[in-house]
């Protein structure tokens, strides 16, 4: 009895300082595009274009044009130039990848006090592109400003789209992550990617548009600022469903603590709702290249999102209280 409410109270005591962590709450701001735009807009030869997914997804033809973009915490800018850089690009690929999308190209706008000040942040992006093999094409670049800042834009194409949209009760939901990486300082980013080598992190993400012609799964997402727990709650939120994420399954690094593994952004990880049965398929897919897959929790017909550890079950959000403003 002791040991169960040593538990219970060590899972409160979790929620409460995810629910109170700001790379969640900071995912709220992105209700004033929800309620400015609305959850669909028209192009102009009248397709509707379903908004509040990692990107854009424009019909073109026979596939989809996928358009995405991502601004870089200024913190991270100001303290890790380069690195800030590194991660403007690979975030926007990651948004690709997550829609089962190739990268075609990106453009970049950078602000810098000075020509010194915008060089790492470049060195940082052109390490990357080179990495990926993703072009920088253009852009917009000052650098007489008063702040430094820097955002990235990206094209992609997608034969066949993995959405947010569409996980359904009953599905698992899977994780796929990099584990062979450590922390950047003390910043909450998984990184993965800056010393593995370009042949490996090309084919790393060329896998998700492979899954997404597989048929494998209904929904997905990459694991953005928000980390796993935050991108649960965006997953639930747009298929308007509700989801328990056990944490006993999750793959964990160890002497990390729960509430810093859960709100870490990983340079190569996503979260899939499949069904059951199409699991071993996609470990099949994504465990021969070394990377991590595996089922940590259920998508529920309900609208909450609940934390589980051992046989504790405990609210963690429900979504009649908006966290972005889109959904299904």
């Amino acid at each position: 009895m002791q040991r169960k409410t040593l538990m219970t109270n060590r899972l409160s005591e979790l929620i409460s300082s995810l629910q109170a962590s700001i790379s969640i709450l900071n995912k709220q701001d992105i209700q004033t595009a929800a309620n400015t735009i609305g959850q669909y807009v028209e192009t102009a030869n009248k397709s509707l274009i379903h908004l509040g997914d990692d990107c854009a997804a424009i019909p073109d033809g026979d596939s989809y044009l996928l358009l995405a973009a991502e601004g870089i915490w200024p913190q991270l800018v100001n303290q890790a130039p380069w690195f800030a850089g590194w991660c403007a690009i690979m975030v926007n690929i990651s948004d690709i990848a997550a829609m089962g999308g190739t990268p075609i190209a990106v453009v970049d706008t950078l602000w810098s006090q000075s020509t010194t000040a915008s060089t790492p942040l470049w060195q940082g992006m052109q390490a990357a592109a080179q990495a990926y093999n993703v072009p920088i094409v253009g852009g917009h670049t000052n650098c007489h400003s008063p702040y430094n800042g820097l955002a990235v834009a990206i094209l992609g194409r997608a034969q066949q789209l993995i959405t947010s949209f569409d996980a359904c009760p009953g599905d698992h939901l899977v994780m796929v992550v990099n584990m062979a990486g450590s922390y950047y300082g003390d910043y909450p980013f998984w990184n993965a990617a800056t010393t593995a080598e370009p042949d490996l992190l090309q084919q790393h993400i060329a896998l998700l548009p492979k899954l997404a012609e597989s048929g494998l799964c209904t929904a997905g997402k990459d694991i953005s600022m928000g980390g796993l727990v935050g991108t649960t709650l965006m997953l639930a939120e747009a298929s308007g469903v509700g989801a328990i994420l056990n944490l006993d399954l999750i793959p964990h690094p160890p002497n990390v603590s729960w509430h810093k593994w859960l709100t870490s952004f990983p340079s190569f990880g996503f979260l899939l709702s499949s069904p059951p049965g199409n699991l071993a398929k996609i470990q099949a897919l994504f465990q021969p290249h070394g990377l991590t897959c595996k089922a940590v929790g259920k998508i529920t017909p309900d609208s909450q999102v609940i934390l589980q550890q051992a046989e504790e079950q405990q609210l963690f959000w429900n979504l009649n209280q908006s966290l972005t403003g889109f959904k299904k």
